[in-house]
């Protein structure tokens, strides 16, 4: 699989109903119940995947974390996906992009890619010369009414990425910070940096029942110490999020209303139903068909 497959809220009013984000009411700080480094491969390693964490998790469903250096001019190879949209977190180096919706350009240190593929849409990506490109790609499951829609990228720049404290809102909100990602409702994920000692809770608004975190750099203690290189799972509930870190620390945290449908896989697709998937392949079938007569696939 090739680079930007594995690295790969203005709101959507047209498609959801805007969410009440009261606070649950807490009990207790929640627990962790699934610790993993996950499977690594070269300068890639996946956290999270449908066979494991992301029947778990959904509608996160992949989660990859790598440090891929410059190896040339040339982009990692133009490659497919329908019914998700992929989130790249650019923690470091630069990341050029092209895709079918007509968008080209670089992201630098700081910035985000959101590419909602939707019915269908292939698109292209790879370093760019300087340090290492050291990203978070995150895999999310689009919800029924949009996993066959018209696809959507958005190329957001550092300056762009909203700011509460310590925490970079790449989706939903946090505070008085929100993400300009036009992403599905009842999902937060942010970027969140801390220094030795310092503490950050989360309470999530009410129904956001899945949460998970994994470490860039540094590690965190909540119910179990968390190392670099590692993804936590938090029990189901609503209950508070508390870390505290060790060391300068950076991590990704997610939580979510959980996805209520299954995870039905194509090779670069996670529809909810064999019918959405079919449509969905179709379409990057016709797509890739004009890409192989443009000598581009």
């Amino acid at each position: 699989m090739n680079q930007t497959a594995t690295i790969e809220r203005a709101r959507d009013q047209a498609v959801v109903t805007p969410l009440l984000r009261e606070p649950a009411a807490p009990t207790e700080v929640r627990r962790i119940v699934h610790r993993t480094a996950g499977r690594k491969r070269g300068p890639i390693t996946r956290l999270m995947s449908p066979s494991d964490l992301g029947e778990m998790l959904k509608p996160f469903v992949f989660l990859d974390h790598a440090e891929v250096p410059y190896t040339g001019p040339e982009l990692a190879g133009i490659h497919p996906h329908s019914g998700i949209a992929t989130l790249t977190t650019v923690l470091q180096g630069e990341l050029t992009y092209e895709d079918t919706t007509g968008k080209r350009g670089e992201v630098p240190t700081g910035g985000l890619e959101w590419m909602k593929a939707g019915g269908g849409v292939w698109h292209d990506g790879g370093a760019l010369p300087g340090d290492p490109l050291r990203v978070f790609q995150l895999w999310v499951a689009l919800p029924a009414a949009q996993e066959n829609a018209p696809p959507e990228s958005q190329y957001i720049p550092p300056h762009e990425v909203q700011e509460d404290g310590p925490v970079r809102v790449i989706l939903g909100r946090h505070g008085d910070a929100r993400s300009v990602i036009r992403a599905p409702e009842g999902i937060d994920y942010f970027h969140v940096r801390l220094n030795d000692g310092e503490r950050w809770s989360y309470t999530p608004p009410r129904g956001y029942d899945v949460a998970w975190l994994a470490v860039d750099k540094g590690r965190l203690q909540a119910s179990q110490a968390v190392s670099a290189g590692q993804i936590a799972v938090f029990e189901q509930g609503e209950d508070t999020v508390e870390v505290r870190a060790e060391g300068p620390t950076s991590f990704v945290f997610g939580a979510a209303i959980k996805h209520p449908h299954p995870l039905v896989l194509g090779y670069y697709s996670v529809h909810t139903s064999a019918a959405a998937l079919a449509r969905g392949e179709a379409e990057i079938d016709r797509i890739g068909e004009r890409l192989r007569a443009e000598g581009r696939a």
